[in-house]
């Protein structure tokens, strides 16, 4: 069983005192230390909110952020023991709980490090401010002259000591962080910057409880959720007496409008209601997705409604048919989270009080759009963080804790586990919109582009709860319904819209549709598609400006660090031309002089963005191979070069963009949501294939560590540039330009 213990009920008392001097830069910190504290830290400002001292003696850490997969517990207690002086395992850190931790919105936009990380970094270095001040009245010594070292502060000389727990005399310290903050000078980091393992990795390739799914509770129930046959289906009958007869261990019915919930002490007769569960329903099925004659969705989408918003308009825009312009046409199909593990939360409702155990990137929002929904007092709600199979977006968490937390009311004083199947994940999660991405541009004479037009068509990229009910499944089909459309983000369709190259004039749009599917956000937004289509665009662009790629994007930048990670990625890419095995992908379309290879392509291709045009920048390098006989296509290695500012974690910071390249290169040659007009068919992973472990593509990542820069978040850097790579790599490799997701090998022309 997972169950926590913190220290919330440990009866901790409060200190607070005026410092005697001001918090200072120290020099060489500059970047981060910028002329506002993290967001997060601003609304917490409160020392002992980030952090407390146990009567152990052991540093508990509190982040309202959720790990994903990211390792963001590991980079959290990495910079406090920094700040701190501490061992890592003297270090606990627990995540997002309401009424425990505090209220950082949503674990999204790869800002956990820069946001949760940094407050609690400054909340430690203040901490270590207070507690020297302390001691050096505790021990009569001059500050300068006390060192800090695992839990206790010494003199120099070491002829006076003192631990932080008997210094506390178990109170906490309460003052408010504010600026200037003193922190570590990174010339003395023992930590952070270094690959520290997780040490949740080995559980979970053990097989030890780790994830929400692994909860078990004493007496603890199943349910399963009878969903309709389409979105728009309504309840009609449900035949309770039918299904009691059939399965006299269903211990309750919930029916609420068109919401029907199944609760069972063994989760196999769960498992077997649901699989039966249409014989007992009858529902009234009313609306379409799609008309049944449409046979291109790409031209589909077009066709609908749509809402213009101007993003960009600089210069003056001048492009007419003529030799120096280019135009081309991209989509980007719905592709869903895929998590491996379905959504999964458990609850309980006793004492008038709702406990929810749930995966939730916002468990804060989450908390508040379920009060709305059920009719309870904020206070009456207690959410508990666990980190459930790794998804970066908005897939089922919050929807199926909705659920669970609507059995748990109608069923009090037990323990309800609820567990989607593959089928529920698939078919109801919200997927990544579709997008179609049309470009048109202008070269000078010497090869420069001019004048860039770029037309966006997209849903919207966000319908997180966000404190609205109707942006939660189950609100959809209660009976007290809220039936409105889901609100969302819309800038996250027109993510790394805008070039990240100089170009004198530019015009984008964006055309806002109402999509046929669910939507919400998908790790990155709308900038796996944006740059997908621009990184392909440019690709484009240099063939027909005859400049090699890297030349091109080049002479199109500015930024110094952009620069660096393209002319790291060049030089990795020369490099491989040192080995006749590898050198075989820069020959663009040439096969191996041998029989046995006589009907092999190979390429390689490269792609470049900055994450929101302000983030971490990141270069991506593929090499792919053609098989003409077979039209096999094989992404053999990828490379990355990424600048994410500071590194906190090493191994983190490599992990994200490996995974986010391989995540990128199924999405680019498989993924793709299939539906017809009353239903989604892609409801398991044959349906929905995803890469398998023999298609994963080598990978190799070089991180340019730049500590005076403050961290960027590293994980949604690689998506875009990854896909576009891949796509560049095709054509090198084949002659074919790829513009439609998912890659569909083709045939080649003849020779």
């Amino acid at each position: 069983m997972i169950r926590r213990e913190f220290l919330r009920n440990a009866g901790c008392l409060t200190i607070g005192f005026t410092l005697g001097k001001s918090f200072f830069a120290e020099a060489g910190q500059k970047g981060y230390l910028a002329d506002e504290l993290p967001q997060s830290l601003q609304r917490n400002a409160a020392i002992n909110a980030w952090l407390q001292i146990t009567s152990g003696g052991r540093l508990h850490v509190f982040t309202g952020k959720m790990e994903l997969g990211q390792g963001i517990r590991t980079a959290i207690a990495q910079v406090a023991a920094e700040e701190l002086d501490m061992r890592m395992d003297q270090v606990d850190v627990t995540l997002a709980e309401t009424g425990v931790t505090p209220d950082e919105g949503y674990t999204a936009g790869s800002g956990s490090i820069d946001n949760s990380a940094m407050s609690v970094r400054y909340a430690a270095a203040a901490a270590r401010q207070k507690l020297l001040a302390l001691a050096a009245i505790a021990l009569k010594t001059p500050e300068p002259k006390l060192t800090m070292s695992e839990g206790t502060i010494m003199s120099h000389d070491k002829t006076k000591k003192i631990s932080f727990v008997k210094l506390l005399a178990g109170k906490q310290i309460t003052d408010k962080v504010t600026l200037p903050v003193k922190l570590k000078p990174n010339s003395g980091y023992k930590l952070s910057g270094k690959a520290i393992a997780r040490d949740d990795i080995r559980s979970m390739v053990t097989g030890k409880p780790v994830f929400v799914q692994d909860l078990r509770f004493p007496g603890m129930l199943h349910a399963r959720i009878l969903r309709p046959p389409s979105y728009g289906a309504r309840l009609i009958s449900f035949d309770e007496v039918a299904a009691k007869i059939q399965f006299p261990n269903l211990i309750k019915a919930v029916v609420d409008g068109s919401f029907i919930g199944v609760i069972t002490e063994h989760e196999y007769t769960a498992v077997q209601i649901q699989t039966v569960g249409s014989n007992f329903c009858e529902w009234d099925k009313k609306t379409t997705l799609i008309p049944g004659d449409v046979k291109s969705l790409k031209a589909y989408l077009k066709t609908l409604p749509s809402k213009k918003e101007q993003v960009k308009a600089k210069g003056n825009l001048s492009i007419e048919p003529g030799a120096g312009t280019h135009q081309a046409s991209y989509y980007k199909p719905y592709m869903m989270h895929g998590s491996i593990g379905p959504s999964c939360s458990v609850a309980i409702y006793e004492k008038e009080k709702l406990h929810i155990w749930s995966h939730s990137q916002g468990i804060y929002p989450l908390r508040v759009a379920l009060q709305k929904m059920l009719n309870l007092s904020l206070d009456n709600i207690h959410i508990i963080g666990v980190p459930g199979a790794g998804c970066y977006g908005h897939n089922g968490a919050d929807d199926v804790s909705a659920e669970v937390a609507l059995l748990a009311l109608a069923n009090p004083g037990k323990y309800i586990r609820l567990q989607w199947s593959r089928e529920d994940e698939h078919a109801w999660e919200p997927y990544g919109s579709a997008m179609i991405m049309e470009l048109e541009a202008k070269l000078d004479q010497s090869g420069r582009i001019t004048d860039w037009r770029y037309d966006l068509w997209s849903d919207t990229h966000a319908t997180r709860p966000g404190g609205n009910p109707e942006n939660l499944l189950t609100a959809k089909y209660i009976a007290k319904s809220f039936p409105g459309k889901p609100g969302g983000f819309s800038g996250g369709a027109y993510r790394n819209a805008e070039p990240y190259y100089v170009i004198a004039n530019q015009q984008i749009d964006v055309h806002f549709f109402d999509g046929p599917l669910r939507v919400s956000a998908l790790r990155s937004l709308g900038a796996y598609g944006n740059i997908f289509a621009i990184e392909c665009f440019m690709d484009e662009l240099a063939d027909k400006a005859g400049k090699d790629p890297f030349e091109f994007r080049l002479m199109h930048l500015v930024d110094d660090r952009a620069k660096a990670v393209l002319l790291k990625l060049k030089n990795m890419a020369d490099a491989r031309k040192e080995s006749p095995v590898n050198a075989r992908f820069v020959n663009d379309r040439r096969s191996v002089d041998n029989s046995i290879e006589k009907n092999m392509r190979y390429g390689t291709g490269i792609a470049f963005s900055r994450y929101k045009n302000s983030a971490a920048y990141c270069a991506v390098a593929a090499e792919v191979s053609y098989n003409k006989d077979t039209e096999d296509l094989i992404i053999h290695y990828m490379y990355s070069v990424i600048d994410a500012g500071e590194t906190i974690n090493m191994d983190g910071i490599i992990n994200q963009t490996e995974g986010g390249m391989i995540q990128a290169a199924s999405w680019t040659m498989q993924e793709e949501v299939k539906f017809d007009s009353d239903r989604i068919l892609s409801v398991d992973w044959k349906t929905y294939p995803i890469f398998r472990f023999n298609q994963v593509p080598e990978t190799d990542v070089v991180v340019l560590n730049n500590p005076a820069e403050g961290p960027m978040g590293a994980g949604e850097a690689a998506q875009g540039p990854a896909g576009a790579a891949i796509a560049n790599a095709i054509y090198r490799a084949t002659g074919i330009r790829h513009r439609d997701l998912p890659i569909k090998p083709l045939p080649l022309p003849k020779d």
